[in-house]
């Protein structure tokens, strides 16, 4: 799979995390407003995961974060990390690629120019990847 197609499901299932939140809406709710046509099986399969391990995935990015709670992340960061965090415990990547990827998300849907949030959010997921070790 090209990288744009991986990306592309990365962005499209943080979408529909982002609605979940956004509607207090199950995935499968969160389904249904979004194009079906974009929504892959392999996006699917990663907002069940993130779905089905919510409290677990939720719990690693609390313990990672210093001086904040996770209640004070935006939805947008909330949704890229939580698929980050699926990414890192599921091991099929390389942890690097999966950071990497989340800031590029990031600088497109989060970022105001000023870098703080990739900066953030780097550090954030540093601290996930060496968690989940």
């Amino acid at each position: 799979m090209a990288n744009e197609e991986k990306r592309s499901y990365r962005v499209m299932a943080m979408q529909i995390l982002y609605s979940m939140d956004m509607n207090n809406a199950s995935y499968q709710e969160a389904l249904e407003f979004v194009n079906k046509e974009l929504v892959t099986e392999e996006v699917t399969n990663l907002v069940k995961y993130v779905s089905d391990n919510l409290a677990k995935i939720d719990e690693i990015i609390t313990r990672s974060l210093t001086n904040y709670t996770i209640n004070r992340l935006n939805f947008v960061d909330k949704a890229i990390i939580r698929v980050s965090t699926a990414e890192l415990l599921i091991g099929k990547l390389d942890k690097r690629i999966i950071i990497d990827e989340a800031l590029e998300i990031t600088k497109l849907f989060s970022d105001e120019g000023n870098h703080k949030a990739v900066a953030f959010n780097n550090r954030l997921l540093q601290s996930i990847s060496d968690n989940i070790k």
